[in-house]
């Protein structure tokens, strides 16, 4: 990854020639660190009125959905 320090790396699979199949390793890494989200910037008066909540992710209910349910007869 860019702009990541390597610390360790650990083969899991060694590569085989013969098979023509990769290796597959296991790297330990330093990352630097984010920078501050935008919102976080903005004056608590300003982050209220523009509502920055985090989103909610759950399941939609049907009548959120909406649409058409048909029932097939049975046979």
């Amino acid at each position: 990854m860019e702009g990541c320090r390597i610390l360790e790396k650990r083969v899991v699979i060694p590569p085989d020639p013969v098979e023509r199949r990769r290796g597959v390793y296991d790297y330990l890494v330093e990352v630097p660190p984010a920078p501050a989200k935008e919102a976080a910037k903005m004056p608590a008066r300003r982050a209220a009125a523009t509502g920055s909540q985090e989103p909610s992710f759950t399941r939609a209910v049907p009548d959120e959905i909406g649409g058409v349910i048909r029932r097939i007869p049975s046979r």
